[in-house]
């Protein structure tokens, strides 16, 4: 496993990632990438950094599968060759997560409103145990429409589950509208604070404050299931994509993937390279 020593270089290591997601949607000439990009930074502070061997991480919004392959990859639990088969007919890395297949993806996710539920299952089964045990679930905003996800959050609540921790990328886009025309803002920080949930905001781009966030919210045994609404821009890093809901689910061009793949050397690569 990566120690962290190794991954203090964020800013290169977001763009590395970057990299990698692109290749794998060019490869396949899939959609979904721009909520890839939008989460990915959250992944690397808690899945990479953050996550120990009795910790859970969950990607409740499963169509950003492309960005936990390419973490698991970069952790060795998904070798290069298995990786190559995104997307391929027999792959064990299809488009949504699959389970039973892989040690990082314990569930089957996708369908949108069933990773907290699970997560509060799996909490609520440590604190049972006294393992020690935390369970990070990374939803998305739109994802924060599903009633599920209020049965769970109640749940949380009831049983003081003081070791979940929900990530919520708030990219402000889902489907095929803003977020805020569609049910409103239901990840917004007010409504999850009158639940009862330990709340904050953080810039879901910024590591080094994700961490931060993280670390203040795992340090409190208070009762309360805490929840960090990270403010993302989707498809973050690639110029054409930012905040365009039409990359939810358009494939690139040759053209496109050549130019994206510029764009993220250029922002985090080259931009590392100058500073250093």
């Amino acid at each position: 496993m990566t120690s962290t020593t190794e991954l203090t270089d964020f800013q290169s290591l977001q763009g590395q990632l970057r990299l990698k997601i692109l290749s794998l949607y060019h490869q396949a000439h899939a959609g979904h990438i721009g909520c890839s990009l939008s989460c990915v930074d959250l992944m690397i502070a808690t899945l990479l950094l953050r996550k120990r061997d009795q910790d859970t991480f969950l990607l409740s919004k499963g169509h950003a599968a492309a960005s936990l392959y390419a973490c698991l990859n970069h952790l060795g639990d998904i070798s290069d060759a298995e990786l190559a088969t995104y997307y391929h007919n027999g792959t064990t890395l299809p488009a949504h997560p699959a389970p039973n297949q892989h040690k990082g993806i314990p569930f089957a996710t996708g369908s949108l409103g069933h990773g907290l539920p699970i997560g509060t299952g799996i909490a609520q089964a440590s604190k049972m145990l006294g393992d020690g045990g935390r369970v990070f679930v990374l939803m998305s905003d739109g994802e924060t429409n599903e009633g599920t996800t209020w049965e769970a959050a109640h749940f949380a609540m009831q049983h003081q589950l003081d070791n979940l921790i929900i990530l919520v990328d708030k990219n402000g886009l889902q489907g095929f509208d803003k977020t805020a025309n569609v049910l409103g803002d239901t990840a917004d920080v007010r409504t999850w604070k009158a639940i009862g949930f330990e709340t904050v905001e953080a810039d879901g781009h910024n590591v080094d404050e994700i961490l931060a966030t993280v670390d203040q919210l795992t340090a409190s045994s208070n009762g309360k299931p805490k929840v960090l609404i990270a403010n993302t821009v989707k498809g973050k890093g690639v110029s054409y994509m930012e905040n365009k809901l039409e990359w939810h689910y358009l494939p690139m061009t040759e053209a496109q993937y050549e130019q994206a793949c510029a764009d993220v050397n250029e922002r985090y690569l080259l931009a590392q390279t100058t500073q250093a």
